[in-house]
C-alpha cells in the first residue's frame, strides 16, 4: 500500500445558500487552509476534518492500493492516478487534490 498525498486547493463559501441556510456570518471553513498538504493511506490524517475524511476515503483507498486508471467513464479527471474531490459540506466545502505516490505506508504493529 502507498501513501496518498491529500492537498488543500480551495476553500469555498456558497454565499447564497450560506446566507439562506447558515447561521449568522457563517464563514469559510475554519480547520482547513488552503497549501496544506498531507498524507494518509486507510487511516484518517492526524488534525483532518472528520467530515472530509468521510467524504473522501474511499478515492484515498483506491489511490493507496494502486488505481491509476482514468476515474469512472473518463469523464472526470483527465491525469490517472488524481482526483479532485470535496468535503460534504454544502455551504462551505471544501476543494482537494489527492494523488498516489509512490511513498510505501508503513505501519507499526502493536
Amino acid at each position: 500500500m502507498k501513501k496518498v498525498k491529500i492537498t488543500i486547493l480551495k476553500k469555498t463559501l456558497q454565499e447564497d445558500l450560506a446566507k439562506e441556510y447558515g447561521v449568522d456570518n457563517l464563514s469559510m471553513c475554519p480547520m482547513m487552509k488552503e497549501g496544506e498538504v498531507y498524507y494518509a493511506d486507510y487511516a484518517k490524517p492526524e488534525e483532518f476534518c472528520d467530515e472530509a475524511w468521510k467524504a473522501i476515503y474511499q478515492y484515498v483507498f483506491a489511490l493507496a492500493h494502486g488505481v491509476k486508471d482514468i476515474w469512472y467513464y473518463e469523464d472526470w479527471i483527465k491525469t490517472p492516478g488524481v482526483a479532485i474531490v470535496s468535503c460534504n459540506d454544502g455551504l462551505r466545502p471544501v476543494i482537494m487534490k489527492l494523488e498516489a505516490t509512490d511513498i510505501e505506508s508503513v505501519h507499526e504493529d502493536n
